[in-house]
């Protein structure tokens, strides 16, 4: 039996899956996306084995004014640069600079679908199996921790809920009364994964149910 088997369930929670923010028939229509190209990044979804079992390696960004991500949990990761060559080379570059991981010793497994975000972004997860024990060092200026998660905990669907989010938008005021569905896991070690890198997070445990994504243990 899978060690996945119990997945079944990422398939069946209304609005887990949506390949966005926002659902994509408001993507499509919003003044607010038709008014301006939308930008290119990736992220890197680092998993590594340790002591029997899979586990996903998260960030959580420093506190800065006038960042909307001041302080969320996160997956290592940024804009694209006109030097990256692909999305994955951008997830690597990202990663290097983030958490001080060498592209030398990742293994890079696939990627899931592009996830568009109300900030406007196009974000390619790159899924790459990492190692671990290993000297990472958060980047002090856009890092306040580095943490991991069990693949175990997040696959039990009684960690994780969708609940309706009322949007503020910055320049489009026809969508203010707009509510939005927002996936959140429960606490874990003190650290609240949501939103975006949530929705990502079930986005990957699908693409493992589906067998899309194989991890194969280090020798």
């Amino acid at each position: 039996m899978s060690e996945f088997d119990s997945l079944d369930w990422v398939d069946t929670v209304d609005g887990a899956l949506q390949p966005g923010d926002w659902p994509a028939s408001l993507m499509r229509n919003s003044q607010a996306f038709q008014a301006r190209e939308a930008r290119l990044a990736s992220v890197m979804v680092p998993v590594f084995w340790h002591q029997g079992g899979w586990h996903v390696l998260y960030i959580r960004r420093c506190e800065r004014e006038g960042d909307r991500h001041s302080g969320q949990v996160a997956f290592p990761g940024g804009g694209r640069d006109a030097a990256d060559a692909d999305t994955v080379v951008t997830a690597l570059r990202e990663a290097h600079e983030e958490i001080a991981l060498d592209p030398a010793d990742v293994t890079v497994v696939g990627a899931l679908a592009d996830y568009h975000t109300v900030s406007n972004y196009i974000v390619t997860p790159v899924v790459a199996i990492v190692p671990w024990p290993y000297a990472y060092q958060p980047q002090p200026t856009e890092v306040d921790r580095i943490f991991s998660i069990p693949l175990a905990w997040l696959a039990e669907r009684r960690n994780v809920e969708v609940r309706e989010r009322r949007y503020r938008p910055d320049d489009d005021p026809s969508l203010r009364a707009l509510k939005l569905k927002v996936v959140y896991f429960n606490q874990y070690d003190g650290e609240l994964l949501w939103g975006a890198t949530a929705r990502m997070t079930i986005a990957f445990l699908k693409s493992l149910n589906d067998g899309q994504t194989r991890l194969v243990r280090p020798a």
